[in-house]
């Protein structure tokens, strides 16, 4: 993949503050956001218009959006769930909405209280309301690589999932590892088979790193010619419905990754760190990501005083 252009997708202010216990103020989400937003990343998932109840972190969505700064190339997107959430987003002026619905039936009722069918009914509602608007649709696929409860999902009713978003009008669409359980040989397999079945769809890969093999799917993607990726500063992150899952797979490590090996991102890697740096400072705890602790690999050291 040396020379191409990867789009790197940020989502740590959303799927990485709602895993976090303590409530992060509102000023220190705008701090952040506007951080990142000087770096060139493509997109980032800004917060989600949500029920407070339900994720009391983001209940500033509309404090949040008002507050940032909007910098052309990156596009401040937000995770909905039903009308009401998409009425909210549409107020602020949000670029893109982001639907989620799972592969796995019982991870979708567990995370939305829907069946995977009235999910498709609600988006279709979604659809419809956006219509004639300049606000953009991306749907999320939860749970492609593996359901906490049912394990892993048959790859037919993967790609019929992906249908149905297609069908529905919807052209940017992620297939996501939400509980860390995909391997590179079945990232390969999938994303391969999607981009056959749909080419008109321009997908996106989202993976945690809860046993490790983040990095190493981002590889398998590569190879089957996906070139965007969502991740999370610092590695911050999980779900809240999938027992065991830990952090994203960290977004200065995998920018970090692309960069040694000639891949383009548009990202300024320095300035992520930075980033980074001030998100440690922002939750009070140290976080996953290794790059910023062991800098780039382009960071020389003196060497040590010879003994005597």
């Amino acid at each position: 993949m040396s020379g191409d252009r990867i789009l790197i997708h940020e989502v740590v202010t959303r799927d990485g503050f709602q895993m976090e216990p303590e409530f992060i103020p509102t000023e220190r989400k705008i701090e952040l956001i506007d951080r990142m937003s000087l770096t060139g990343l493509a997109k980032i998932e800004v917060t989600s218009f949500v029920s407070p109840k339900a994720i009391p972190m983001l209940a500033d969505a509309e404090a949040v959006m008002a507050g940032i700064q909007r910098r052309p190339g990156t596009r401040m997107v937000a995770l909905v769930a039903n009308a009401r959430g998409v009425e909210r987003a549409m107020a602020t002026g949000v670029d893109e909405v982001v639907l989620v619905v799972s592969a796995s039936e019982s991870h979708n009722r567990t995370n939305v209280r829907r069946s995977v069918g009235a999910s498709f009914e609600g988006f279709r509602e979604i659809v419809d309301m956006l219509k004639g608007t300049s606000i953009g649709v991306a749907g999320a696929l939860a749970t492609t690589f593996g359901c906490p409860f049912e394990g892993f999902q048959p790859i037919e009713r993967v790609l019929r999932l992906v249908g149905d978003y297609a069908a529905l009008g919807v052209r940017s669409i992620a297939l996501a590892d939400t509980t860390g359980m995909g391997n590179p040989r079945q990232v390969r397999e999938i994303a391969s088979a999607a981009r056959r079945e749909y080419p008109d769809v321009d997908f996106a890969l989202h993976f945690h790193n809860t046993r490790g093999m983040g990095l190493a799917n981002v590889l398998a993607g590569l190879e089957a010619g996906v070139g965007r990726y969502e991740s999370s500063l610092g590695g911050l992150g999980g779900c809240p419905y999938a027992p065991g899952a830990t952090g994203n797979i960290c977004t200065e490590d995998l920018v970090h990754m692309l960069h040694e090996m000639g891949c383009e991102t548009g990202v300024d890697l320095p300035a992520l760190l930075d980033a980074s740096r001030l998100l440690a400072a922002i939750v009070g705890h140290a976080l996953p990501g290794q790059v910023v602790k062991a800098g780039t690999s382009r960071d020389l050291h003196p060497m040590p005083a010879p003994a005597h």
